[in-house]
Formats: C-alpha cells, structure tokens, sequence
C-alpha cells in the first residue's frame, strides 16, 4: 500500500480499491477470459489467458468501458464505443493478444445497445435502439460485409441469444406496449420466418413476463431457457422449439417447499444441468440442477449476496460476492478465490441488520446499517435507483462512507422492487413515485421510534430512480426530511421524457398508463418540480451533462425554479452520462455531499 493510500481515510480507500467483474470466458476458448476493473483508476476492459496468467487492459477511454463481450472462439474482444458516457455508440473489436480497435459492424448506425450476439459460426446480430426507427436487429451472415435489418418496431426490444447453431434467434420485446412485461419470439436466420411466439401479455387482465435465457449449447439441441412470472415470480422452465412443449423444473429448498424468491437459471456446459440462483429479500444462493434426475443440489455459497455466477467446462462454479461488511471477490465453489484484484484489499464495513416494517402496501424490507455509539443518530436514507432493482446484503463504498462518519444507513426495498415477488415490483404504477415514498415514510417512523435515527438529522438521498424519490419526497414529504441529496436524478418529469433514451420512454408510458397527453394528471402528480414550492430542506444535486437517462435540461429548469423560489440549493454538473466510471471523480462526488451535511448538519465524524 503507497503512503499517499494508506494516509487517506478509510471511505476513500474503500473507492480506490481496485475491483474486478466476474470473468466471462470464451464459449470454445474457456481458458481465454474477460472482465472489467477499476485498477487504473478507471473502470476499463481486461483481457486474462488463464493458461499463462497474463491480463491486458484492453480499452483506455477517459470516461471508462464497461460493455464487452468474447467471441466464441476467443479471438476478438468486443466492446461498446460511446461518447463521454452518453450511451450512444457503435461496438467495436480488437485482437485478443492486442491490437488496432476496428469498427465491428460496418453500417449499423450509433445507437443506444439493445445487445449483442456472437455465433459460433460468424453470425453476428447487433440490437439497436434510437428515436427515428425504435428498435432494430441488425444481422450479419458468416462471410457477409453487409448487415441487414431483420426486425424493426417502434416500442423497445432486446436481444437473447443465437441458438447453438446460429441458425435460431430469440429476441424480446414488447410490442403490446407493455415495458415491464416482455414477449419472446424466435425466428430462423436464415430468412426471417417465424419459429415461435411466446406471448403472456397481450389480452390478459394479468399481464406475466417473459425472459430468454439461452438456447442448449449443443449441437442439434433446440431446448431454450426461458423466466416466467406465471406463479407471481420468476422461475425458469425448459421449452422445445422442435416440439412446442415445456418441461417444468421441480425447484423445491431442503424441506420440499417451494422457493419463495426469484429463481434464475443458465445451462451448464454440455447442456445435461443448470445452475440456478434463488434471490430473496436482499440475498442469494446457487444451485445446481440435473436434469436427467431432476436432483437439486445446493453450492456452497456463503452468506450475502452473488452479483454474478458462471458455470466452468471443468465441473467448478464461479461467483462474485459480497456481504455489507466484506469485501467482493471472485470465488469458485472448490473454496479457492480466483480472481481478487491487485492492490491492497479495502476495509470492511459494518454487517446490516434486516428490518421489516408494516407499511400501507404489506411488509416492507429494510437494511440497517448502525455506527459505532449509541442512538439515535443522524441517520441517512439511502434510495435505490431502477425502480425495478433492489438494494442487498454487498459490499458498497457509499453506504459504508457514511457509517464512518457517524451516520446510520438505512436503506428500503420500497413497492417496486424485484426480490420479493411481481405483485410487489408491479405495484408502482400509476401512482408513480408515490408509492414508493408511502414504504419510505413508514420505515423512517420505525427509525424515529426504535431510537434508530434523530428526526432532527434525516437526510434523503439517492441516485438515478433514487434520486428521483429523494427530490420527490423533499417535495411530498417536505417536514419529514432535514436535507436532500440527489444524484442523476429524474427532476421535471415532462421534460425528462421528451429528452430521455427510447427504452426508458416506453418504460415511463407503461408505468403512467399512457402519454403525458393522454394521463396528464398522473404525470403532473409524480414530478418533483410540481412539488418545489413546498421544498424546505437545502437540497445537493449533482448531474451527468451527457446523460441520455435523466437529461440535464430538466434538472436545469428544477434548479432554475429553486432559485427562483429562494431555495438553499448547490449544484454539481460533471462532465459524463449517468454516473461516472472515474473513481477520483466517484470520490470528489461523495466527498461535496459530506462536506454539503457537514455545513448543514454540524460535525458527526
């Protein structure tokens, strides 16, 4: 550890730790391995020969890389070229062993990605999303200079994946207008045709997604993998294209229960299992499933939370995880670490507690992070972004920032987040942002009367959808909050949709019931400047000027308005997308919120 490093306070050591991504491995190349770390200073591309031990960082971009992909037999790595973070780009490729980058698909325009599938044969198909033409599927045939469009639709898709063979291609999308629930469709490369069309949306009064997770990899197999939410979660079943029949999966726990969480799967080389993961409130655990036997067997995983999991040719199971309180490494179920990034390893953190709080929609989930001392104490409300994400048992920098200056966490899996079945991620519609606050304001009274936190020192916080609900609920809730801190955040709704990518405006009519046209009302109801008069508490925000997800221009006509009003406000603009893969800049911004409490709350650490 340099002394510059280890002078420095245990927040900021925690950021400039380097980190690593769970390695992605070449399909007939598995010694041949990519990932992405933030060794430099900057999150950026790496190339890792497992046979030597060599790594290579692959792309060097100012504002960082973090989308790429192997080519099946590990020759090229892909990767997506943006401008300064805005998310609109084209993919190019490089030599594994280096090289000069190259534009990967000739033709297809900048846009934002809607994925990427590589085949083992050359096929390539590139999904893209823009304003003029929604979305399309570009295809490129083995031999082929040319790509051609296969698939065009106004409303957002995205791509699953190219059967072993090429010769099969599944793509979702939601051309019945509802972005949170996705049809699958396959079709035949060859021409186009359609193979199958798996629709459980479209004239139903309870609409179930669908997700693809993978053809067999084996040659002449036509069993695909596929999530569905028919039983109120997700649960993957294995569907025949050759047949049109389903084999359901008897995914019982220990005691022959069924799992109540979240259950995902992904073949196994070989295509003879699965691995399989269970997420449920804030955690998660591996399985492996044979298919022959329909035998579940459970991988030794320790408790936290799995941000990612890859089964090996050679039998062994690889996963990134962490806990609140460690650190995250790349593991493998034979016990080993395989991959820890170099440099020293950051300080832990404090382990959560899990708290559960009856709130007007059902029980909401809480994670409760306490400092050293004795409550109540100032207490910060850490928001997630999504909506439809959640907030785990991991390891994060930020979180643990605060702690060390004496501040309690508490962080909420308000209505609308995933992990606790689809009712509950559902349940945001239409009342949007609302219903969210109503879970927040429910855990922040349990916070006050369990002696937790001081109702004189609540700070509001969050990015991207979080901090769209602190300025919201600054707004909303204007006596429940001592000071705001918004990062990225959705501020003057209209506004926002006019300017924001295609995806996230499809996601935004399927949330409101329709068009700021046509339910005027619901949108004037969940925008935070429609509340900025009522604001009291001083409010930090800091925003992306390149951000195609929550654009500049409507945070600026929020600003604008709090100044009008005579609001105490600080602003910070940074010169990227929706964040920043820049650790000093990460820092620097965590750095301006402390300072920004500190002025306002008084010394606490």
């Amino acid at each position: 550890m340099s002394e510059e490093t280890s002078a420095a306070p245990a927040w900021e050591q925690r950021f400039r730790a380097a980190r690593v991504s769970l390695p992605d491995w070449a399909e007939d190349a598995p010694e041949r391995a990519l990932y992405v770390s933030n060794a430099t200073g900057t999150y950026e591309v790496y190339t890792w020969d497992r046979t030597t031990d060599q790594h290579r960082r692959a792309t060097d971009r100012p504002t960082g890389t973090t989308d790429a992909e192997l080519s099946p037999d590990g020759e090229w790595v892909w990767w997506f070229d943006d401008t300064d973070g805005d998310e609109l780009g084209v993919w190019r490729r490089q030599p594994f062993a280096g090289g000069p980058d190259e534009e990967a698909v000739p033709g297809v325009p900048a846009a934002y990605s809607t994925g990427l599938a590589l085949g083992r044969d050359g096929t390539v198909v590139v999904g893209t999303s823009g304003e003029e033409d929604g979305t399309e599927l570009y295809l490129r045939r083995p031999g082929s200079a040319k790509a051609e469009v296969i698939y065009r639709h106004a409303e957002y898709g995205g791509l699953g994946d190219l059967s072993y063979d090429s010769s099969l291609l599944a793509f979702e999308h939601t051309e019945h207008g509802d972005a949170m629930h996705a049809a699958i469709r396959v079709i035949r490369t060859a021409d186009g045709s359609a193979v199958a069309e798996l629709d459980e949306v479209t004239g139903r009064p309870d609409p179930r997604g669908l997700v693809c997770l993978g053809f067999a990899p084996a040659d002449g197999d036509t069993r695909m993998l596929l999530a569905h939410q028919r039983r109120g979660r997700w649960e993957p079943v294995v569907y025949d294209l050759a047949t049109g029949t389903e084999t359901a999966l008897p995914l019982h726990d220990e005691q022959g229960r069924d799992f109540p969480g979240d259950l995902s799967a992904q073949w196994r080389p070989g295509a003879a299992a699965l691995l399989i993961e269970h997420e449920y409130e804030a955690r998660s655990e591996l399985f492996s499933y044979e298919l022959a036997t329909a035998t579940l067997t459970r991988l030794d995983t320790p408790r936290g939370t799995v941000a990612g999991a890859t089964a090996r040719p050679d039998g062994t199971v690889e996963f990134l995880w962490s806990s609140a309180a460690e650190p995250s490494a790349v593991r493998s179920t034979s016990g080993a670490v395989v991959l820890r990034a170099p440099g020293p390893v950051p300080p832990g953190s404090v382990p959560v507690e899990d708290v559960w709080v009856d709130g007007p929609g059902g029980r909401v989930h809480a994670l409760v992070q306490r400092p050293e001392g004795t409550g109540p104490f100032p207490t910060v409300f850490e928001v997630h972004g999504g909506p439809t994400h959640h907030d785990s048992d991991s390891f994060a920098a930020g979180p643990a920032a605060w702690l060390d200056h004496g501040f309690a966490v508490v962080r909420v899996n308000y209505r609308g987040s995933t992990g606790y079945g689809q009712a509950w991620t559902d349940a945001l519609r239409e009342r949007v942002g609302l219903i969210e606050l109503e879970d927040i304001g429910a855990v922040r009274t349990w916070a006050i009367s369990s002696g937790l936190a001081d109702p004189e020192r609540l700070v509001l916080s969050g990015g991207s959808w979080g901090g769209y609900l602190t300025l919201l609920g600054l707004g909303v809730q204007p006596d429940h909050w001592t000071l705001g801190l918004a990062a990225v955040p959705v501020a003057d709704y209209l506004t926002a949709y006019a300017d924001e990518m295609e995806a996230l405006k499809s996601l935004d009519r399927t949330l409101f019931g329709g068009t700021p046209e046509e339910v005027p009302e619901r949108w004037h109801a969940s925008s935070p400047l429609s509340y900025v008069e009522q604001v009291r508490a001083p409010v930090y925000i800091s925003a992306g000027v390149n951000d195609p997800r929550c654009p500049i221009r409507q945070i600026d006509n929020y600003v604008r308005r709090l100044a009008e009003l005579d609001k105490v406000h600080e602003v910070y603009r940074f010169d990227a997308g929706h964040g920043s893969l820049v650790v000093e800049e990460r820092i620097k911004q965590l750095r301006l919120e402390i300072d920004f409490v500190r002025r306002h709350l008084g010394e606490h650490g």
